[in-house]
């Protein structure tokens, strides 16, 4: 999890407490590290514990991180909060596809997809094929439940009001980055293969083709070799017939598209329809693609796999046009709450579309269904809760009725004065 910077965030490390930032902070959870202490997170009365992981990179330094599968656990409006992993494609994923060591910070991943291409032999031509790595049996990604991961760890899907206009293409790329440190896929480092680019500046072009092509020369190809495959994440400008068969062109690489073949082309429009008409009918929304990827002996990027994902303006992903207006009216009304992702999951699995955490001591999930509705649900649209279905909440039957008001906010103001 990549924590906000967030004043009032306090923790009890060795029996003192400590706010996150004050002086001394870094040298105690650096001592907690050393010496294997849990520092408790005190957003709620009897804490909840935590571990200490060490940084990737040059610089080093330590965070303070969740404990697996307890976000549910803290309080809804602090940093730490995520929604129960049931009432989204996560928790079919978590200790099977997702494992987390808080020994060592590192998080293993068991993916569904191959990073490796052998001499002679075809890869599975579409990610993302209901038939295919969507519906795994959860002991394994597929490529979309591994870009709804990284999209989650670098919570993009959680939004605040005070987030608008500070999305931009160069954040998103940082935080899916940093959300790729310490995860460990096929015994490899995920960020080592994980080609995300950079924000394209005329002036800056020829250090940002050197820095790409010394990353791509690990996927370069060599005769009688096994291959291997680099990751791809990046925002679709077009998907068109190319002199040659055809090809991805992503936005901020202009000067190099990827080739795709004829048959991964023609089941693209099949398997996305829906991804595909809504990107084509809104302004608004971004094409995300994941993909992997290798390069040819002249040079040429070939994709083997991929998968696609629709995001609004803000990054936030959608499937379809319904969740677009849920998405936009809780932005519009300035809501604060987590966007709910399907993972491997296919679409006739119910899950908890977004998760407001600005309505009081409970989150409230609110639920789209294309059911029809019955006579019992013309009550309310606010479902008793129950501790058995944890998607009973608000619900909105959208090929039937007009969106229902949604549930109150509570003030930030109260909600802080709680805090202190």
């Amino acid at each position: 999890m990549l924590s906000d910077d967030v004043p009032y965030m306090a923790y009890d490390i060795g029996g003192r407490r400590w706010m996150k930032g004050a002086p001394g902070f870094a040298e105690a959870i650096a001592e907690a590290h050393a010496t294997r202490q849990r520092p408790l997170c005190l957003c709620v009365p009897q804490g909840v514990e935590m571990y200490v992981a060490r940084l990737a990179g040059p610089c080093g330094g330590f965070i303070v991180k969740r404990m697996p599968d307890t976000g549910y656990r803290h309080a809804y409006d602090c940093p730490s909060y995520e929604p129960p992993a049931d009432v989204s494609g996560l928790g079919q994923l978590l200790g099977t596809a997702i494992n987390e060591d808080p020994a060592t910070g590192q998080t293993s991943l068991r993916l569904g997809f191959s990073l490796t291409k052998m001499p002679g032999r075809s890869q599975t031509p579409l990610a993302g094929e209901e038939s295919e790595s969507v519906a795994t049996d959860g002991t394994k990604l597929s490529l979309r439940g591994l870009l709804h991961y990284l999209w989650d760890q670098a919570e993009l899907t959680k939004w605040h009001p005070g987030f608008a206009g500070k999305r931009t293409w160069g954040t998103v790329r940082r935080q899916l980055l940093s959300a790729a440190d310490d995860k460990i896929a096929r015994g490899d480092s995920l960020r080592s293969r994980l080609y995300i680019p950079e924000t394209f500046f005329l002036d800056q072009r020829d250090a940002i083709n050197a820095r790409r092509s010394a990353q791509w020369l690990q996927a370069l190809s060599a005769p009688g070799r096994p291959q291997c495959l680099l990751l791809l994440i990046g925002e679709v400008k077009e998907i068109v017939p190319a002199r040659y068969g055809f090809k991805a062109v992503l936005k901020h690489v202009p000067d190099q598209a990827f080739a795709l073949d004829q048959q991964l082309y023609r089941r693209l429009g099949r398997r996305f329809e829906t991804e595909l008409a809504l990107w084509s009918s809104s302004d608004h929304i971004h094409m995300m693609i994941i993909a992997t990827f290798r390069v040819a002996e002249t040079g040429l990027p070939v994709v083997s796999e991929l998968s696609l994902m629709s995001v609004t303006q803000h990054w936030v992903p959608v499937e379809n046009a319904f969740e677009e207006q849920l998405v936009d009216r809780l932005v519009s009304q300035g809501r604060t709450f987590r966007k709910g992702l399907r993972y491997n999951l296919p679409a006739t699995i119910p899950v908890a579309n977004a998760t407001l955490i600005d309505t009081g001591d409970d989150p409230c999930f609110l639920r789209l269904t294309r059911e029809v509705r019955t006579a019992m649900d013309m009550s309310g649209h606010i479902e008793p809760s129950d501790p058995s279905d944890p998607l009973q909440s608000w619900v909105w039957y959208p090929e039937s009725e007009a969106m229902p008001p949604l549930p109150k906010k509570r003030l930030v103001a109260e909600t802080l004065g709680n805090r202190q």
